[in-house]
């Protein structure tokens, strides 16, 4: 079997020993040629190069050169064609967000795990909670607050004591982040298909920040955040070892 591999790495040095040391084994394509895109670092590297290539058709297959690797499997120089052959597939839709600066600039990402707005000076944020058009909470008074997938609910949504999400359950985590009022509010589960709005209560005073998988915007009024069904990244995962069993197996370490 022989398959036209793209090679990509971090910045790490460890990452970029292993695109040399699999790329002269396995030769290298462009990208844009390429039958499947191996992505050689850590989870944000990961990310990374899934909204890089989600304009491509091959999926991506990632081996961890980082640090914890939840998207990663197990890094291996031999039978690399085999484990590519065997691989299964998931396929994972991402947050679009569209947000409102106070100069009155729209901004608008993609993000794989969660979008999340985060005070960005000593007081605590106000935020008012919409979904759907209709108004959940007048007011939370928090250090943040973020709308996180069933793929990322066990990054930044977990630590923030948000739960964990079957990958096939079509349900979106909406978590508080140090909530002050209401106490302890934790947040609350949501269909995939709905539309949360974020509006900033006194921006001057109490200024916030929304960051989409690293993608910061200062100083911002509003933030729109829904599901975005028409983009689809493909991830190859080892058999046994995929999403779902992740997310299974992270509820009982």
């Amino acid at each position: 079997m022989s398959l036209k591999i793209a090679f990509l790495s971090s910045d790490a040095p460890v990452a970029l020993a292993a695109r040399d040391t699999l790329s002269a084994r396995y030769g290298q394509v462009d990208p844009h040629e390429a039958e499947v895109i191996v992505a050689l670092g850590g989870d944000g590297f990961m990310l990374r190069t899934l909204h890089a290539t989600q304009e491509l058709d091959a999926p991506v297959y990632g081996m961890n050169r980082g640090t914890i690797g939840f998207l990663m499997n197990e890094y291996h120089e031999a039978d690399l064609l085999t484990r590519l052959q065997q691989a299964e597939e998931e396929v994972i839709h991402p947050l679009s967000m569209r947000t409102m600066d106070r100069e009155g600039m729209l901004h608008h990402a993609l993000a794989i795990n969660e979008v999340s707005l985060l005070r960005a000076g000593p007081q605590a944020a106000r935020l008012r909670i919409t979904v759907d058009g209709k108004v959940r909470l007048a007011e939370l008074v928090c250090d943040g607050a973020l709308v996180a997938t069933p793929a990322g609910s066990t990054a930044y949504n977990y630590s923030a004591h948000g739960p964990i999400l079957p990958i096939g359950s079509h349900v979106l985590a909406l978590t508080a982040i140090a909530a002050f009022r209401p106490r302890r509010w934790q947040g609350a589960l949501l269909p995939q298909s709905a539309k949360v709005r974020f509006d900033v209560l006194e921006p001057e005073k109490r200024p916030v920040m929304a960051d989409a998988d690293s993608i910061s915007i200062d100083d911002i009024d509003w933030v729109e955040i829904q599901s975005e069904p028409a983009v689809s990244h493909r991830i190859l995962f080892d058999p046994g070892h995929g999403l779902e069993e992740r997310l299974i197996s992270e509820q009982f370490t």
